[in-house]
């Protein structure tokens, strides 16, 4: 049986039982095996942009025998997919920008699969914008903590299900998008720590541009101030829900 991470471990739990999954920007192929493994899921694509990590997931995929059951496809995004292939798409561990580039030119094939599990590594404030500009259902967030790192994560039913807007303020939207409204919700604890850690970030940060004088540190205080102001309220909303 294939070891993988705590974050790993997180995204395939996210992944609903009997799918065929898309893993997009597969790296070594881990999530694909350990869910066949496991016996999860039906069969699966593993996906990259580039050749080495397909190579390295090929050796892995056929180290344990499951090259029958795992497809490997050399892709930007989901271009190698085509429309239902899959019910499950996994996007996971690599920048927002990146996200919101395959998301945006793979369309078509992501809203025909039935699930979306994204786990941005940065501008996760972006990515949840889009999906509830899209009407995509949030129904599900996780945020692990792992060898000093935090890693959001969101589950989106994408089977045809559209999700009205809440009618969130400005600065309401502004801590959803940051912070995720289903773990504000459930008084995620790690989420909690997260905060306290960005709080402290932000608090130093300030100090550190205090005595500066030029326009660039002025415009950046500002920026950290209304960040530190979101954290707050999000730790506040998540202590009162």
């Amino acid at each position: 049986m294939i070891k993988i991470s705590k974050r790993l471990h997180a995204l395939a739990d996210m992944i609903t039982e009997g799918s065929v999954l898309a893993d997009v920007g597969t790296d070594h192929g881990y999530i694909p095996i350990y869910l066949l493994q496991t016996g999860k899921i039906s069969r699966a694509f593993a996906m990259d942009i580039r050749k080495g990590p397909l190579l390295r997931a090929r050796e892995h995929v056929e180290a344990f025998g499951l090259g029958d059951y795992i497809t490997l496809r050399l892709s930007d995004g989901v271009a190698a997919l085509s429309k239902g292939e899959a019910d499950s798409v996994l996007i996971a561990g690599m920048g927002g920008g990146v996200i919101l580039h395959i998301l945006e030119e793979g369309k078509k094939v992501i809203e025909s699969a039935k699930e979306l599990i994204l786990q941005p590594q940065s501008e996760i404030e972006k990515v949840r914008e889009y999906i509830y500009k899209k009407g995509y259902m949030v129904d599900r967030e996780d945020i692990i903590f792992e060898d000093g790192k935090y890693y959001p994560m969101m589950h989106i039913v994408m089977d045809g299900i559209k999700q009205e807007k809440p009618d969130y303020s400005f600065e309401e939207w502004q801590v959803v998008y940051r912070y995720g409204e289903r773990l504000l919700q459930e008084r995620n604890p790690t989420l909690d720590q997260y905060l306290f850690y960005r709080i402290g970030q932000y608090e130093t940060i300030l100090e550190n541009l205090q005595n500066q004088r030029k326009e660039t540190a002025e415009k950046r205080r500002e920026e950290i101030k209304t960040e530190l102001r979101y954290a707050k309220a999000a730790l506040k909303d998540s202590q009162e829900v």
